[in-house]
């Protein structure tokens, strides 16, 4: 499974529609949640996006709307009857708010690689909105797939699968099997997520050929002075950098609460890039 779920897609204030910006990104048995801001405990559990089993949280930005329910969330877990898991917080900066949370362990926020299993890393990368300002991108690891019908029937079976992988031939009672025969490597998605942003080469760089891109906007067009003015992007911005970086799918969140109906910002963003959507709270999308 790799699978986000939108908990707050608001700008800055929230509405009966829109909560806070956060962001819970599944995969497999890890939950991540990207940003937090106020009410965020709340909406992990009105949309079963795991809320006890959070592996790492990362906020892009020390504005409080993208972090102001971390420690509400923070103090749930401390209340709660399992004693929490050591918890990685990455946030921009340096808090002591942390210490009465023994098990959080707060990083800071930085630019390059922050987080990283055997089958994924997150990385972080300065987006143009405040200091201390950053996107995210998920980078999942190339996968090596059998052709197994082929490996089958020149003598591979069992324990000779993880042997060829490691060692790039083995011996069968067919002969000898290397590994670029019966195999092809599937590349690993991309998801980007821009936080509270300017376009800016950054972005437009680590967007590069994403599965998934994830960028606010707060304005629409008639605003673009506004948008640069507070640092901001506009639906058309976003999706003129979805273009440029050759991303499969864009997704438009952020949304400033004047926008009670977003078919402006979508019109305005699909003449640009064909295939945008705009998030909703408690909207499941699967990075394919």
């Amino acid at each position: 499974m790799f699978q986000i779920t939108f908990l707050g897609t608001s700008g800055s204030i929230p509405t009966v529609e829109r909560g806070m910006p956060a962001m819970a990104v599944k995969y497999e048995s890890e939950l991540l949640l990207w940003d937090c801001g106020e009410g965020t405990q709340r909406q992990l559990m009105r949309y079963k996006a795991g809320y006890g089993s959070i592996s790492a949280i990362f906020i892009t930005h020390p504005h409080l709307d993208h972090y102001l329910g971390m420690f509400g969330l923070l103090e749930t877990l401390k209340l709660s009857s399992v004693s929490p898991k050591k918890l990685p917080v990455f946030f921009p900066g340096v808090r002591d708010d942390f210490e009465r949370y023994a098990f959080a362990a707060p990083e800071k926020m930085k630019k390059g690689e922050l987080y990283r299993t055997a089958d994924f890393s997150v990385d972080a990368f300065a987006v143009k909105h405040c200091k201390d300002a950053y996107g995210l991108a998920f980078l999942e690891k190339e996968k090596i797939k059998f052709h197994e019908d082929k490996a089958h029937s020149l003598g591979l079976s069992g324990r000779l699968f993880r042997e060829i992988q490691q060692k790039g031939s083995v011996k069968t009672a067919k002969g000898t099997v290397k590994l670029a025969d019966v195999s092809w490597v599937k590349p690993g998605r991309k998801l980007v997520y821009g936080g509270d942003c300017l376009p800016d080469t950054n972005i437009l760089d680590a967007a590069k050929g994403a599965d998934l891109l994830v960028h606010e906007a707060t304005f629409d067009s008639s605003r673009k002075d506004e948008a640069a003015e507070r640092m901001h992007s506009t639906a058309a911005d976003a999706a003129a950098v979805a273009k440029k970086a050759g991303v499969k799918r864009l997704i438009l969140t952020h949304i400033s609460p004047r926008y009670a109906d977003v078919k402006e910002l979508l019109e305005q963003a699909r003449a640009v890039f064909k295939d945008t959507e705009i998030a909703y709270d408690g909207m499941k999308v699967d990075v394919k």
